[in-house]
């Protein structure tokens, strides 16, 4: 999925002077965005308050929508590099192509992994016919610097490894949750699940305290840590946690993310994760001049335009401008 804001900023994420090293409970609220005609957007990460939480540095939620008469998603081509974009979904589909070939339909709770190297584009659209609702989440994911020029590539994994206790069922997006390990590529330590939690179930989950978490709250009513997560909230954990406390006032669905913090700091600007303000400008310039993102075949309609880079240059760590 693509950052469709038009006035997109430089943003500083990453290095561990952002990191908690120890259990919070830090609510993360969303900023609205469209993301074309019929699809609102929820995003949650950069936030003003959290940057990055391990590898994690961009998390889009949306729906549920009533798309039976609309379009729902339609992404042009776009661009991306040096990062991996996850596509997770609730309800509805979303048809993938990218500049690799790859033509795949995702549907809830199947992983797509797209991973960018240093360059890829690709679309997401609705499929014609597609179903009533749309509901899911687009998360990605920095590629630390030594993987940064791996050849990009794409995965669909339909079956994916659950761990369950009574009342929680936990689908394992990326890396390993006790005991259970996705088969999805990762570049760093790193963890994504999906919870799924039953009316009235308590459970401890259990966490690696070497890493930091958060929890998106996708649907119903949950009580995390002993606060209350509303839908298209996140709460941020922090690190030094070897168990998490659940409780679910209503059938709920939630997104559990973590990792080890990540070390390394990054910009990023509209759908580029890089190193520098200059690598930035000169992806720009390659997406809107050259032939370096190469071609998504099959989309019926233009490439997006890039919007303008800020005209000031990052100078301190951690400024957004």
């Amino acid at each position: 999925m693509s950052n469709l804001d038009r006035q997109a900023a430089l943003t500083v994420c990453g290095g561990r002077g952002f990191v908690v090293a120890e259990p919070v409970r830090e609510l993360l609220s969303p900023r609205h965005v469209r993301l074309g005609e019929s699809t609102e957007v929820r995003r949650l990460l950069p936030n003003l308050g959290r940057r990055m939480i391990g590898a994690w540095c961009f998390v889009d939620h949306y729906g549920p929508d009533d798309i039976a008469d609309e379009p729902g998603m339609q992404v042009p081509p776009h661009p991306h590099m040096g990062l991996q974009t996850v596509s997770w979904l609730h309800d509805g589909e979303v048809l993938h192509r990218d500049s690799t070939g790859s033509l795949q339909t995702i549907r809830p709770r199947e992983l797509g992994l797209m991973t960018s190297g240093r360059a890829i584009s690709h679309s997401e659209e609705s499929p014609r016919p597609h179903a009533r609702y749309l509901h899911g989440a687009q998360l990605w994911v920095a590629l630390p610097d030594a993987h940064r020029q791996v050849e990009s590539h794409f995965q669909h994994h339909a079956d994916l490894p659950r761990a369950t206790s009574p009342g929680l069922t936990a689908t394992v997006i990326l890396g390993e949750l006790d005991g259970a390990v996705s088969p999805g590529t990762t570049y760093s330590p790193i963890v994504g699940a999906d919870l799924a939690l039953t009316s009235g179930t308590e459970a401890r989950l259990p966490l690696d305290p070497d890493f930091e978490y958060a929890v998106l709250a996708m649907s119903g009513e949950v009580h995390v840590d002993g606060v209350p997560v509303l839908p298209g909230s996140m709460l941020y954990l922090g690190c030094g946690r070897t168990e998490l406390p659940l409780r679910a006032a209503s059938d709920a669905g939630l997104m559990l993310l973590g990792g080890e913090p990540f070390e390394e700091e990054i910009v990023m600007w509209w759908n580029f994760v890089g190193r520098t303000d200059e690598e930035i400008r000169q992806a720009r310039e390659d997406w809107t001049t050259g032939d370096r993102f190469g071609e998504v075949k099959g989309y019926d309609g233009d490439p997006l335009p890039a919007p303008e880079v800020p005209a000031a240059h990052l100078k301190a760590r951690g400024r957004v401008r």
